[in-house]
């Protein structure tokens, strides 16, 4: 049996993680009670547009259903619109057509926050309560939120990585965008953490750029495969990269050589996690993160604010906190880490 097998394990995030079970959240149309139907009545005015990467991927497709149940549940008029490729210049775009449709509140998944400063700053002086997702620093947002503190996520991802390495070799990370602060925070804290703890493993390229595009992660990935064939580890961020780069080990058969974890759904990956060609992949539930966010959108419409501990009543989002360091980045404990063996519980 070879050393990547051996050394595999299916639980090695330790008692810090949290594990939502996020599968058992139904995007079916949900039984509204008397006391739903009058906050849904008192709620009909208000309008959001979730502003998301792209179109067209499972993880956007996932987090649609939790933005058409939020609407359901309260009666707030909710919908989720994003560009058909993973383009800055698309997104602002999106976002600048929604200025003059001056909806009660924007949130947005951001390809570069840079690129929206300006445009979200136009959003809140015409009064749009602006919330966002994966957008950790950024400015002219009113609050961002996060499944979980994003350099623990990374840090969890290396350990698990260098443990089905055998704790030795070279390795690469993926991100979706060079400009995409969250992915950026992942393979930082992921990197950080090899060199602090696991000193035998070597990143061998800087980030490699897939452009939230499950293709370009593969024709990357088998560039890499060539280039260093005694590659051991792939680490992906966007949702669509340990997919094609699994597909990439599955054709060359190197399941049982190189291990490949990062962050993506069961509907993405699970044929790749079933031979072995993905190991691992972390994530949270993107439709929660939906509602998350349209959730504290509602709160400050509505005229309230967040505090610590506050409770958005969404799994994983039951006890906010407010990550040290920055003035309105509030985190959750939404992740999740699945193999082959625990990826059938997650119906998405």
């Amino acid at each position: 049996m070879s050393l990547k097998k051996n050394m595999f394990t299916a639980a090695a995030l330790g008692a810090s993680a949290v594990l939502l079970l996020a599968s058992c959240t139904s995007t079916a149309d949900p039984v509204v009670t008397a006391t739903e139907a009058a906050t849904q009545d008192a709620a009909t005015d208000q309008s959001m547009v979730v502003v998301v990467k792209l179109t067209g991927i499972g993880w956007f497709d996932r987090m649609e259903e939790g933005v058409l149940e939020f609407a359901a549940e309260t009666g707030i008029d909710a919908r989720q619109e994003g560009g058909d490729d993973a383009s800055p210049e698309k997104q602002l775009a999106i976002i600048q057509n929604l200025l003059a449709q001056n909806p009660t509140a924007i949130t947005v998944v951001p390809n570069s926050a840079e690129a929206l400063e300006s445009v979200l700053a136009d959003a809140r002086a015409a009064g749009i309560i602006v919330v966002s997702h994966e957008g950790a620093g950024m400015v002219n947002v009113d609050a961002n939120i996060e499944a979980f503190d994003n350099t623990w996520y990374g840090e969890q991802i290396m350990v698990n990585l260098a443990q089905c390495m055998g704790n030795e070799g070279k390795y690469v990370s993926f991100v979706g965008g060079l400009t995409a602060k969250t992915h950026m925070t992942w393979v930082e804290g992921a990197y950080a953490k090899q060199q602090a703890e696991f000193p035998n493993l070597e990143r061998v390229e800087g980030p490699v750029e897939s452009k939230e595009n499950e293709t370009v992660a593969y024709e990357r990935a088998k560039e890499l495969l060539a280039k260093y064939p005694d590659i051991k580890g792939f680490q992906g961020s966007a949702g669509t990269d340990v997919a094609g780069i699994g597909r990439a080990v599955q054709e060359a058969g190197l399941q049982d050589s190189v291990c490949v974890m990062g962050t993506s759904i069961p509907s993405v990956s699970s044929k790749y996690l079933d031979d072995g060609s993905i190991d691992k992949i972390f994530f949270w539930d993107p439709a929660l993160a939906g509602k998350a966010q349209l959730k504290i959108a509602q709160i400050l419409a509505d005229g309230g604010s967040l505090s610590e501990g506050i409770d958005l009543g969404i799994p994983g989002y039951n006890s906010l906190k407010k990550l040290a360091g920055f003035t309105n980045v509030w985190v959750g404990e939404a992740a999740v880490i699945v193999d082959a063996s625990t990826a059938g519980e997650y119906k998405f």
